[in-house]
């Protein structure tokens, strides 16, 4: 397994991220406990360390099952979630990419992992109506308590991922360097590009 750096930053990754969307079946699909651990074991074992989940995978069983199974290793592993989706329908503000929800779902993620602080946090989708300048500085505070590491972009237009670029540089935040998934804005913002894909059947 080849490692290459996620953006500008320091960090190290494995060319290939196990994704555990699937981590669980409370969705009608994906995977137990047993073959979960197979998969992540082959994983570890062929030198992959970059792990993603999200807080609404599976209900967050995923989170759950990832903690156990990163329980031996966690400081080798690169250890990602994300949040934005709804968890809690009938709550408005248990979704989006305001601060109350960050911290919610932050805290929530953390507990579920098992661990004190993320490597990556991602913003899973962006929700067209929190101010981004509320969005980064809550991502701020995050790195700042130790929360969290890395920030990143999932799933957002490219011109939020531009906007949020700027307004780290621009203001004393500790998320610039942040990785994108649009290949243009990687060369020139200097993001990282992390591409995704259902699986790799081959």
């Amino acid at each position: 397994m080849r490692f290459r750096q996620l953006g500008r930053s320091g960090l190290k990754v494995s060319e290939i991220c196990l994704g555990t969307m699937t981590f669980g079946e409370e969705s009608g699909f994906g995977a137990g406990e047993a073959e979960c651990r197979r998969m992540f074991d082959a994983y570890v074992a062929a030198g992959g360390n970059f792990v993603d989940t999200a807080n609404i995978y599976t209900g967050g069983t995923s989170e759950r099952m990832l903690a156990r199974l990163i329980a031996g290793d966690r400081a080798r592993l690169v250890v990602a979630s994300k949040f934005s989706m709804s968890t809690q329908p009938g709550d408005p503000n248990a979704g989006g990419n305001s601060r109350k929800n960050l911290h919610q779902a932050l805290d929530a993620t953390l507990r579920r992992l098992g661990t004190d602080y993320l490597d990556l946090y991602w913003v899973h989708a962006w929700d067209g109506m929190t101010p981004l300048d509320e969005l980064l500085r809550a991502l701020d505070d995050a790195v700042r308590a130790g929360k969290i590491l890395y920030t990143g972009f999932s799933n957002v237009p490219a011109w939020v991922v531009a906007r949020a670029q700027t307004l780290a540089e621009v203001k004393p935040l500790d998320v610039p360097r942040l990785p994108s998934g649009i290949a243009e804005l990687d060369r020139v913002l200097g993001g990282g590009l992390v591409p995704g894909s259902v699986a790799l059947l081959g």
